[in-house]
């Protein structure tokens, strides 16, 4: 599961930080319609390398504090990525 703590409407696509256990995310959709979480679930698809079927937004649909869950990879594994991804300086 990770926690994350998103802003919609930002200038740009992409992953802030990882620390404390939560990650810190910035999307270009608005919050209308879904349109942020969609956004949110696509950068985390691409930034992971599982296919967006394997995600599920838990809980926080209407919140910019949410939980998702990537079937078939482990806390630890999704902190490993996360940390790669940002050392690897990539969006």
């Amino acid at each position: 599961m990770l926690n994350i703590r998103l802003t919609p409407r930002s200038d740009r696509n992409a992953i802030d930080r990882y620390e404390e256990g939560k990650l810190y995310v910035r999307v270009r959709a608005a919050p209308v319609k879904g349109e942020a979480n969609r956004a949110l679930l696509a950068l985390l698809a691409e930034a992971l390398e599982v296919p967006k079927s394997r995600m599920e937004l838990v809980s926080g649909t209407t919140a910019r504090e949410k939980v998702v869950r990537v079937e078939g990879m482990e806390d630890a594994e999704l902190s490993e990525r996360l940390q790669q991804r940002l050392k690897s300086g990539s969006d």
